[in-house]
């Protein structure tokens, strides 16, 4: 028997009021073997201890009776014991008899005092979808005021606590509020009161997932059958899932016109699609990643093998198989730390191009913007009530709308601990629970954080193992004496922080620079229409700029080298000559060495 099950058997008989929430909609195993809605079970589990069961909603009023004694409310009928709803799936419900709805009492002021006046009855009001009921503590009308206090009387005035009374161990009337989100239920209502016991249902464990798939296992339909192993890694892989998820899921299998194996019905489910961007990855697209990642970063070699590791590492199916198999962790966990302008943010876009074949599937979130204490609302959204609320956060939201993708936290170092607390269970579970209640999985993405920790304090060196070794003493030092959150550096791992080099060579810079002039000469040539752009001595000119580069700036100072000495004068050459481009060739000359000057004609 579940833990909630015995606990509010036992509350029913010492409180006067349960708040049950959590998994409330679902469905459960009944008394007769079949599988039944919540709230059918939980009148069933109250009709021993009270003469009358009475359910209410705002919709339906009063829709369902039990055990009605004679003379109770005259036009209402005592025809529930035997009307549990079952939830076979591939069936069509054909047990919609409603002889028992009244339809009495929706207006909720009639409602409530028809409550009052019974309360002393031995009589269980089930108030259900009470998530509709009241607004938040800030926001509550005199109205919805009145409501609460008339809970409040009537939960007080049923309460008996003479130990001398020979009633006191008569159960009275009993209140069950049935609610998904506790945070709906004024707080005021419930906090410090020995009357009202709160109890959460759970969304189902593995063992109840186990029972279901059991009950239903001459309905399910994939390709490939499922073995006993088979079985057992699609009931893992249905963690987080109500029964009624379950149950839509075997019902889609049946429903697909082509029979899909489990995990393609999961995903088509959750994300609607059927095929993973992780299945397109094969062994031969991995045996080329490191050239392909390459040909965007240039010298960050050490870097490129460390991601081909993790990269690999979730492809085989070994990504966290040391901590646990059931537990869907991120596919990928990177920290990368450096000096400024090394590579760290392009490698992280060339990796979401090369595994979901779109840079946009890179979503980067700048930390430097998370640097306040409230600041987590932005991420996960804000608690209800609070302005924001119905927009959800900008994490929560990302990940729900691209489960596919590498997420990029900038510059980590810079945001509040507070967020950092919000990574552990990421991490730690790969899921989050945002503002709404809503849980969002990390399942299918690669986290990377990038850190310019240490920067400041770590000589410029061609000797890279010492640069190495003093990030990773900086970035060690940072989270367990700065930040006191060595949890969070052990669930990176050390194996997983990655130092990049500092760029001294001139041979990368002019890497850097010919890469990303080629990407403007192909927007000159498709947008003005000329035949082509080249220089009268490339290797020349891409030398004069690499030698006006501060090499602590890295790769971002060549860019700004490219822009000031050629991008700029360039884009006024074609402003001047905007009407002479089409079908032309533009040569870039060295006006003048020293300065770094250039000159454009059109040919």
């Amino acid at each position: 028997m579940s833990e909630w099950i015995k606990k509010f058997e036992r509350d029913s008989n010492l409180k006067s009021a349960i708040l049950l929430n959590g998994n409330t909609s679902d469905i459960i195993k009944g008394k007769t073997g079949k599988y039944v809605n919540n709230i059918d079970f939980i009148i069933h589990m109250l009709n021993d201890n009270f003469s009358n069961v009475i359910l209410w909603d705002r919709i339906s009023g009063i829709s369902k009776l039990s055990k009605i004694s004679g003379g109770f409310y005259d036009s209402i009928q005592d025809n529930l014991d035997d009307d549990e709803e079952n939830y076979d799936i591939g069936e069509d419900n054909k047990n919609n008899n409603n002889n028992n709805n009244t339809g009495k009492y929706k207006d909720i002021n009639e409602f409530f005092g028809f409550m009052l006046q019974k309360i002393n009855s031995k009589t269980c009001f089930i108030l259900d979808y009470s998530d509709y009921i009241f607004s938040s503590n800030s926001s509550m009308s005199d109205q919805e005021k009145q409501w609460l206090a008339i809970l409040k009387k009537s939960i007080n005035e049923n309460a008996i606590y003479d130990l001398l009374n020979t009633d006191m161990i008569r159960q009275g009337c009993l209140i069950v509020i049935l609610t998904q989100k506790l945070a709906t239920i004024p707080s005021s209502f419930y906090v410090g009161d020995p009357n009202i016991s709160t109890i959460t249902m759970p969304m189902p464990s593995r063992s109840k997932r186990y029972e279901f798939i059991e009950y239903i296992e001459p309905m399910i339909e994939f390709e490939p059958m499922l073995d006993k192993p088979k079985l057992n890694d699609f009931i893992d892989a249905l963690d987080g899932f109500s029964l009624k998820d379950i149950a839509q899921i075997i019902k889609l299998s049946k429903l697909s016109k082509s029979k899909l194996s489990y995990e393609k019905t999961i995903n088509l489910y959750k994300y609607g699609e059927s095929k993973s961007p992780w299945e397109d990855l094969n062994r031969d697209k991995l045996f080329n990643i490191q050239e392909i990642l390459k040909e965007r970063v240039k010298g960050q070699n050490e870097a490129i093998e460390k991601v081909e590791s993790v990269i690999i590492r979730a492809f085989t199916g070994f990504s966290g198989l040391q901590h646990s198999t059931k537990i869907k962790k991120p596919k990928g966990v990177l920290f990368f730390v450096g000096p400024t302008g090394v590579g760290n943010t392009e490698l992280a876009k060339s990796l979401a191009n090369f595994l979901f074949g779109d840079e946009t599937a890179c979503i980067r979130f700048d930390m430097s913007e998370f640097n306040h204490e409230h600041s987590d609302q932005r991420l996960v959204g804000a608690p209800p009530g609070y302005v924001g609320y119905e927009e959800g956060g900008q994490l929560t939201n990302a990940i729900k709308a691209k489960p596919f993708s590498v997420l990029l936290f900038d510059e980590i170092e810079k945001a509040h601990g507070k967020i950092l607390d919000k990574f552990l269970q990421i991490l730690e579970d790969g899921r989050l629970t945002d503002g709404k209640g809503e849980t969002v999985s990390f399942a299918e993405s690669v986290i990377i954080f990038t850190s310019n920790i240490g920067a400041s304090d770590t000589v410029n060196s061609d000797n890279e193992k010492e640069v190495k070794r003093q990030f990773l003493e900086k970035v060690k030092e940072h989270f367990i004496v700065t930040l006191k959150r060595p949890e969070l550096l052990n669930r990176i791992g050390d194996n997983n922080i990655v130092p990049f080099n500092f760029i001294n060579s001139d041979i990368f810079l002019i890497e850097i620079a010919k890469s990303k002039f080629e990407k403007i000469k192909q927007f000159v040539k498709e947008k003005y229409k000329t035949s082509d752009i080249k220089f009268d001595d490339e290797e020349k000119t891409y030398k004069i700029l690499a030698s006006k580069v501060d090499k602590n700036s890295g790769g971002r100072g060549v860019l700004n080298m490219l822009e000031s000495h050629i991008v700029n004068p360039l884009s006024e050459f074609v402003f001047e000559n905007f009407d002479s481009l089409s079908g032309r060739e533009i040569t870039i000359k060295i006006e003048n060495e020293k300065f770094g000057t250039f000159e454009f004609e059109l040919n």
